[in-house]
């Protein structure tokens, strides 16, 4: 059937509606990454920046040249791939037993859980806690007190009730332990909210910069979030670059560039991966969420 005008103009509207919003939400970030390869002096007289003005990536040589900032990244990285890891592996081994029917007292587990969401012991228990263990300083300190997460748990968990028991069942009639089960069953059928969940975590883990403040005191643990906090307080190039350095180089940047060059080193990483897990992301979600 033929649109009537009307509806050639509805969907017009909405059309032109999804544009603003998406040039609103897009160009933020584009505006960072034409500042950050913009000559710096001709940057700063600001207005909108649409293509760069005097192509140079003298911001990004002198970030890549600032001290620490290797040993951040490199601390990111290691916590964002330890971390997801430790995460999926705690939440699937609780979710699985949670989403049996036949296991006593799950509900009230589950529970349990979900009160965690509403209250929590706050910020100075959880140092003490952290301390008493002796993570202080570590990469463990940002992962460890993590490992789960009650809405990803329950996400997951209303995932595996939608999975048949004949699956579980079959296996466990060839003598599949319930080890076995999870491992070669659950998992291999569940990659939808699998994928869902590590981005969702490894999001969480990569933003995450409170927690290094908190429990990180030595330069040679800290997270790239945290040296990008630094940049964003008004920390003198000086004290990110380096003596030396900055004598060098104090001429061919402002601080205005090197903040928008290390914000655009920050969210390289997530922009990677995030195409390779968006198929399964909606999916996993949603089907994770429809049973209860």
């Amino acid at each position: 059937m033929k649109e009537t005008f009307g509806e050639k103009l509805a969907n017009g509207a909405i059309n032109l509606f999804l544009l603003v919003i998406s040039v609103s939400t897009l160009y933020p970030f584009w505006h960072v990454l034409m500042y950050s390869i913009s000559d710096p002096k001709l940057a700063m007289g600001g207005g909108i920046f649409l293509v760069p003005r005097g192509l140079s990536l003298a911001s990004f040589d002198i970030l890549l040249g600032s001290k620490g900032i290797f040993t951040a990244y490199w601390n990111s990285l290691v916590r964002l791939v330890a971390g997801t890891f430790i995460n999926l592996l705690f939440t699937a081994m609780l979710a699985y037993p949670l989403s049996m029917r036949r296991f006593l007292g799950r509900n009230v587990i589950t529970l349990l859980i979900f009160f965690t969401m509403l209250f929590s012991g706050g910020m100075i228990p959880s140092y003490l806690l952290v301390k008493q263990l002796g993570l202080l300083d570590s990469i463990w300190a940002l992962i460890i007190p993590t490992a789960i997460s009650a809405w990803n748990l329950l996400i997951m968990k209303n995932y595996f009730q939608t999975i048949p028991p004949e699956l579980e069942e079959s296996a466990n009639i060839d003598g599949a332990s319930p080890a076995r089960v999870l491992v070669s069953v659950i998992l291999p059928v569940s990659m939808p909210v699998i994928a869902a969940i590590a981005l969702f975590y490894g999001v969480a883990h990569w933003n995450s910069y409170f927690d290094a403040i908190l429990y990180i005191n030595s330069q040679k643990q800290q997270v790239l979030q945290v040296f990008l906090r630094t940049m964003l307080n008004g920390s003198s190039l000086q004290q990110v670059q380096g003596a030396d350095n900055f004598a060098t180089n104090i001429g061919m940047v402002t601080e205005e560039s090197v903040k928008m060059a290390t914000i655009i080193a920050s969210v390289l990483p997530m922009l990677l991966i995030y195409p390779f897990l968006q198929k399964y992301y909606v999916k996993g979600v949603l089907i994770g969420s429809v049973k209860g």
